[in-house]
């Protein structure tokens, strides 16, 4: 079993202190002007948000500043960690981890539309060890997020040395794109509404369970684990 993690609004919140590090870090090198007004963010993939977000400020060619972006937003946002610790963990993720980890059969993994760096920054501030996630998925590994879990998968075959079936995969996210990708490779999905996408809008996408937050921990491994658990059988 392949549980797939997203990271904001799924693990943790920022209090936006991300958004506020990209916007600092377009206005260093682009000036004050630059604004992220009207930009979707929630579900993307950072580098799909750069394009996005230059190509609205009128930036020709934004992939050839693409790397003077990512490397100034990690500072920018470190910076913003160091002086104002903003991460919280949402409720139940802990005790959610601690309870899978321990699952022989279970192998934690992320499908994360961040950049690499601040993605671990993230986890860090929130006190989670990154390593715990023997996979991960990130917004480079992609141009869509429909291809991420597929990197996943082929990362579990590396690492536990046979195949995943999708089946056997459960993408936990608070957006419309973490259903949509679990759908579109045939995984399972858990819907949690404690990111900014309302509990009606996910509900309307028909993922496979729809949870307020990841408190109920017994529920919520009962039911990840039971399809597994029949196939034992």
């Amino acid at each position: 079993m392949l549980i797939l993690f997203d990271i904001d609004g799924t693990i943790l919140l920022t209090q936006r202190a991300g958004t506020a590090a990209m916007q600092a870090a377009a206005q260093e090198l682009f000036g004050h002007h630059f604004t992220f007004d009207g930009i979707e963010m929630g579900g993307w993939l950072d580098p799909i948000i750069w394009h996005a977000v230059a190509t609205a400020n009128g930036i020709e060619d934004p992939a050839s500043h693409h790397d003077r972006f990512r490397a100034a937003y990690k500072q920018h946002f470190e910076d913003r960690l160091a002086n104002n610790p903003t991460v919280q963990v949402l409720p139940g993720v802990v005790d959610l981890l601690s309870a899978l980890i321990v699952e022989e059969d279970v192998t934690l993994g992320l499908v994360t539309g961040n950049y690499p760096e601040t993605g671990l920054l993230k986890l860090q501030a929130a006190g989670i060890d990154p390593s715990i996630f023997k996979v991960a998925a990130w917004g480079t590994d992609g141009s869509h997020r429909r291809e991420l879990p597929l990197v996943a998968m082929a990362q579990y075959e590396a690492h536990c040395g046979q195949a995943i079936a999708p089946s056997d995969v459960v993408i936990i996210g608070d957006t419309l794109h973490d259903i949509d990708c679990a759908k579109a490779n045939g995984c399972r999905s858990i819907a949690v509404s404690t990111g900014f996408c309302p509990a009606d809008k996910l509900a309307a996408n028909e993922p496979d369970l729809l949870v307020i937050d990841l408190s109920d921990t017994q529920l919520l491994v009962k039911w990840m684990l039971r399809p597994a658990r029949k196939a034992s059988i």
